[in-house]
């Protein structure tokens, strides 16, 4: 812990500032509700995405056929009311954040599906995300600035077990279809649309996953996963959504390494537990002037694996999450807050997430 903690001091040092969300290609609702942890704590199949090397831990195989997945902001309610499918359209969402009441709130929504099938070592799914984020700034009441985010992914992955599972290696492959915008715009701008105004492109990506478990009590455990290996790039061919051609393709991502650590003491004959803590993009911390944003920790107590219940701290904010499982069902509830301003101006913006699993 002490090593983990000078690491994350270290990397917290001579930084520039960028005032803007940090983005990650997936997040779950139910990492979320443990502050953000995923890297050493993961076990199902949302591996797939968040580290290959946690297929080695699965126990069964699982087939989700279900599970819709729908995040907003604190804010939505107030500018969007009870039609909560306008927070998605870019138009209706400059509507109403450039209403003089409304002037400096932000539009938050994001919603995702990953039906999948896994077996221990192996698995392969499909991701459907929608994500935007758009506000009036309360600095300039003519500018809008707005993110928005469109991907669909087949993934594959696979794991090697090594040292009886002590040392559990993964890999992940994944074709995307991106589409993105993330630009500022006149406040007083009509007729926005995805199709005028995104960039898209296809691109090939994969990720890398170590997890390393001693033989001891609580299982203490080592994780890394490096994310999009030799950069992501997204010109492999035209995009299926919009007519961008290659003038108009999303940035690359570039590659990056999250390191974890984890405890999963046993509480007794049916309750176990699960602590972890993890630094996110190691090796791409000089973006931001702030290392708090890519600081997570959290715990789960899970109880006869029909009870969950989950709290940590994202970055600087509190989260806290539940989840009941009956049979082949699950449902989950998480809130947690992301840090969307600087190291010297913090700025909250707190989530609400719900989901319903169906999985066999």
């Amino acid at each position: 812990m002490r090593t983990f903690i000078v690491i994350l001091s270290v990397l917290g040092v001579g930084l520039q500032a960028v005032a803007e969300e940090h983005y990650e290609f997936y997040n779950g609702i139910r990492q979320m509700g443990m502050g953000g942890v995923v890297i050493s704590t993961v076990n199902d199949e949302t591996a797939l995405l968040s580290n290959p090397a946690a297929l080695g831990k699965l126990r069964d195989f699982f087939v989700t056929v279900a599970d819709p997945e729908l995040e907003l902001g604190s804010e939505n309610q107030d500018l969007m009311g009870t039609d909560q499918q306008k927070s998605f359209q870019i138009q209706e969402a400059l509507n109403a954040t450039r209403e003089p009441g409304n002037v400096g709130k932000r539009v938050h929504a994001k919603a995702q599906v990953f039906p999948s099938f896994v077996v221990p070592n192996f698995g392969l799914g499909i991701l459907g995300k929608y994500e935007m984020d758009a506000e009036v700034t309360e600095a300039d009441t003519s500018v809008f600035d707005v993110r928005y985010n469109n991907d669909f992914a087949l993934v594959t992955g696979f794991n090697f077990r090594i040292w009886d599972g002590r040392i559990k290696l993964g890999v992940n492959m994944r074709a995307i279809n991106r589409v993105t915008i993330d630009t500022t715009l006149s406040s007083a701008s009509e007729g926005l649309l995805v199709k005028d105004m995104a960039n898209e492109g296809v691109g090939i990506a994969s990720d890398i996953g170590l997890i390393l478990a001693a033989p001891w009590d609580m299982l203490p455990t080592l994780a890394a996963v490096v994310r999009d290996v030799g950069n992501t790039t997204y010109t492999l061919r035209d995009g299926f959504y919009t007519d961008a051609d290659e003038t108009r393709r999303p940035d690359k991502t570039e590659q990056s390494i999250d390191v974890g650590i984890g405890l999963f003491p046993i509480l007794g004959n049916k309750t176990r537990m699960a602590w972890s803590a993890e630094y996110r993009g190691v090796t791409t911390a000089g973006d931001e002037e702030d290392p708090m944003k890519r600081i997570h920790t959290g715990i789960e107590v899970n109880y006869r694996d029909a009870l969950f219940l989950r709290a940590g701290m994202n970055q600087r904010y509190w989260t806290a999450g539940f989840e009941i499982a009956v049979k082949n069902y699950q449902l989950q509830a998480a809130t947690y807050g992301e840090e969307i301003g600087t190291a010297d101006e913090n700025r909250e913006d707190r989530r609400y997430v719900l989901k319903f699993a169906y999985r066999f």
